[in-house]
């Protein structure tokens, strides 16, 4: 098949560096991850979750990758192509299709979030947030979420920068932005480190994040990780395959991998020193969840010096990642617009934007009026999480690791990936029998159907390795068995 030629390219490779770094960092990195560090062992989990990085993480990435820059294009049709390259069956087009609706629907909700930490910033400027307590803290939190005039305007302001951004184009406008935006978050999150490392309790955030206590590696732990070596990377959401299929041909697609998960978890590492200190130093919960920037935080930096300065860079920081992470979201959803039928970007970005507005300003009711109207027991803003993040995207991974392992020739990718024998090798192993498995413990467990019991744990391995097993020999295409043959 002639390949597609590209009609969208990074100006360098750090445009796509910055921009899937951009999509990876979020909320989760600023109060998740450093939190279930902390709580399932320090240092011995940043290992097992590195581990799982390795297993899930990378392995699924550099697919994504390597589909979207062979078939050049949305994800769906980019995997239309390289399936109609490998003669497959055009239904696959239905994972890319997934995946992108998976980006669109998380990003209606996200909005959401977004906006709490846009409004925050302007809160902690304008002395809304001076409070004497937590709870009155929680009660300022509940007040906002309780007006859809301020909870809306705020979410409405998220969508329009995002729209704006990404309707200027690929170079012009995600590339531009993520260039000043990645390393403005790199400086901003280095500021509040050396802040807390001059008035916070420094000795203690470091050895809750980093001390080394392998008894709490529990089940519960490991299936931690995987969940968040899974969902920190943006996989199965549509933003890296339409990423990667913006990268030129010749560069590295495994390289360029590691450091995007190396730095996404650089970030992690470094929120969880600017914030764990704060706020050991004032006494207060480090298990607080959401609540922990939304209510702990503000209260801890108006008992310190230069409170209101560094929380205000706080929460720009944290509304910069929630930007970057919004981008990326819609890209797929205005890429295929563009290129399937030839709407141009600012067109494309308004059409796909105003039916986000539609749905986003609709789940942010449920925080307010509309926290009655629930099908199936919960409020759309659930609903939407639910599907999304216990539904879609972990069968997205597990479909795409069986098309990229089991259904295409091992020509069409090993030419994308540009692996040496033995290394195309570990990712062709990785991809058809750990990472798809792996996977499946997420999706099992994130529908709790999936316990902590050991014994139980290794059964459901072996019976998801014998499925792929069998699953290998009859959706592996007929020359690749004739070929398993000799």
């Amino acid at each position: 098949m002639t390949r597609e030629k590209p009609k969208n390219l990074w100006l360098s490779r750090w445009g796509f560096i910055l921009a899937a770094t951009g999509s990876a960092v979020g909320l989760g990195n600023i109060w998740k991850f450093p939190y279930i560090t902390g709580e399932y062992g320090g240092g011995a989990f940043v290992l097992m979750y590195l581990a799982c990085i390795l297993a899930i993480g990378i392995p699924v990435m550099m697919t994504e990758i390597a589909l979207g820059r062979r078939g050049r294009g949305s994800p769906i049709d980019a995997i239309g192509r390289v399936v109609r390259e490998n003669g497959g069956n055009p239904a696959w087009k239905a994972v890319g299709g997934m995946a992108m609706l998976a980006g669109f629907l998380i990003l209606c909700f996200y909005v959401v979030v977004a906006g709490w930490a846009f409004a925050y910033t302007w809160k902690m400027l304008d002395g809304s947030l001076a409070a004497p307590s937590v709870e009155a803290l929680g009660a300022v939190f509940e007040a906002h979420n309780a007006s859809p005039l301020q909870l809306g305007g705020w979410s409405v302001l998220v969508a329009l920068l995002t729209l704006l951004i990404v309707g200027k184009g690929v170079q012009a406008g995600v590339e531009r932005a993520f260039r000043w935006m990645m390393p403005g978050l790199a400086v901003m999150l280095l500021a509040l480190v050396g802040y807390a490392w001059t008035n916070g309790s420094f000795g203690r955030g470091v050895a809750f994040l980093f001390s080394f206590d392998a008894s709490r590696l529990t089940g519960e732990a490991f299936l931690a990780a995987l969940g968040h070596a899974f969902f920190t990377l943006s996989l199965a959401s549509g933003a890296i395959l339409t990423y990667g299929s913006y990268i030129p041909d010749g560069q590295s697609i495994a390289r360029t991998t590691f450091i995007v998960a190396i730095a996404d978890t650089c970030v992690a590492l470094l929120a969880g020193l600017a914030i764990f200190p704060v706020i050991f130093a004032n006494g207060m919960d480090p298990s607080a969840g959401p609540g922990l920037i939304f209510m702990s935080l503000p209260l801890a930096f108006q008992q310190m010096p230069f409170g209101t300065l560094f929380g205000v860079l706080f929460f720009a920081m944290v509304s910069v990642a929630a930007l970057t992470s919004a981008i990326s979201m819609i890209e797929a959803v205005v890429a295929y617009l563009n290129e399937k039928y030839g709407i141009s970007r600012p067109r494309a970005a308004f059409g796909a934007g105003s039916v986000l507005l539609v749905i986003s300003l609709s789940a942010m009711l449920s925080f307010n009026v509309g926290a009655d109207w629930k099908l199936f027991g919960m409020t759309l803003f659930d609903g939407l999480d639910y599907l999304t993040s216990r539904w879609m995207m972990p069968l997205g991974g597990i479909l795409m690791a069986v098309l990229a392992g089991y259904c295409l020739r091992g020509e069409i990718l090993r030419e994308e990936l540009g692996l040496s024998p033995a290394g195309h090798a570990l990712w062709l192993f990785m991809v058809r029998y750990v990472s798809p498995v792996l996977i499946l413990m997420v999706f099992l467990h994130a529908l709790g159907w999936l316990g902590f019991d050991p014994l139980a744990r290794w059964y459901w391995i072996a019976g998801a390795i014998g499925v792929l097993a069998v699953a290998g020999e009859l959706f592996r295409p007929r020359g690749l068995k004739a070929q398993a043959r000799v």
